[in-house]
């Protein structure tokens, strides 16, 4: 299923779980499309089972958990060991996410988060044990998200940060 095969009721719970979907219900959903909860339940099942909704996960501020430093180490794998070589660096403590890179030498893009500098050579570390490349370590100072504008709204950041904060 694609965007194609979506229609606007999909598109729309796409869109309010985007945003905030600790706080969107079934039943508030259902009110703003007119339709019964039990039908916006039953299609947030069947994006589930689709693979379309692949999970949901908390937003950890990791400098209030104790890490203070939150780093993109970039990294270059052989193209045919990219995804085991991802797979195999996501066991390292502190590594958090990976995103593959289609093509070019810095192709893996790795998110660590670190208690001190120490903590921070241990996962580079390990991670050019692993047989990675490290090429750079950029400091993340922060990181800010918004719903795909293609499933609803008007998508513009603004609006987006305002339904945020009207939401806490």
């Amino acid at each position: 299923m694609t965007l194609k095969g979506l229609d606007d009721l999909d598109r729309h719970i796409l869109f309010t779980l985007q945003r905030d979907a600790r706080h969107a219900s079934s039943k508030e959903i259902a009110e703003r499309r007119d339709v019964s909860a039990s039908t916006v339940r039953k299609r947030i099942a069947r994006l589930e089972e689709k693979g379309i909704i692949s999970g949901y996960r908390a937003e950890v501020d990791y400098g209030r958990a104790g890490y203070q430093l939150r780093v993109q180490i970039v990294c270059s794998a052989p193209v045919t060991e990219r995804e085991r070589q991802a797979d195999r660096a996501l066991e390292v403590a502190g590594v958090v996410s990976i995103r593959e890179i289609a093509a070019g030498a810095n192709n893996l893009l790795v998110s660590v988060v670190a208690e001190d500098d120490d903590d921070l050579t241990r996962i580079a570390r390990e991670l050019t044990e692993l047989g990675l490349d490290v090429s750079d370590e950029q400091l993340i100072r922060g990181e800010q998200f918004n719903p795909f504008a293609g499933f609803g709204g008007d998508g513009t950041a603004e609006s987006e940060r305002e339904k945020r904060a009207d939401a806490q």
